[in-house]
């Protein structure tokens, strides 16, 4: 069973940038595809972006695209979230979530992650 740590948000300024980590452990890194999600207050979870196993495959929400960067470091068991020219509407809490896979695909589909983190606050002000 994997557990999850996010890390480094905080707030700045609306056309900044801020790099989130999810440090993964308790599980083999390599064996889960790996996805990022928000939700903002009064708001449901909504996807942002995702990962594939080894990292050959990325997606992102069309909200994002162009913007945010997902990567994963194998030898560090951590994936993290690049994001760039930050809006207020990008304000949200951040969550990692970790699905268990032999595939090589990624997954937009919050129901498919079994294991979350506890999320990390980013706060975009205009």
């Amino acid at each position: 069973q994997v557990q999850l740590v996010e890390s480094g948000g905080r707030l700045v300024q609306a056309g900044g940038s801020l790099s989130l980590s999810c440090a993964a452990s308790g599980g083999t890194f390599s064996n889960y595809r790996m996805g990022w999600f928000r939700q903002a207050p009064g708001k449901e979870r909504e996807f942002v972006a995702a990962i594939s196993r080894s990292g050959s495959s990325t997606y992102y929400a069309d909200s994002v695209k162009g913007r945010f960067a997902i990567s994963r470091d194998k030898a560090k068991n951590t994936v993290y979230l690049q994001m760039n020219s930050l809006k207020p509407e990008d304000t949200a809490a951040y969550y990692c979530a970790a699905d268990f896979t032999f595939s090589e695909s990624y997954s937009a589909a919050t129901g498919v992650y079994n294991y979350w983190g506890q999320g990390t606050q980013v706060t975009v002000s205009s």
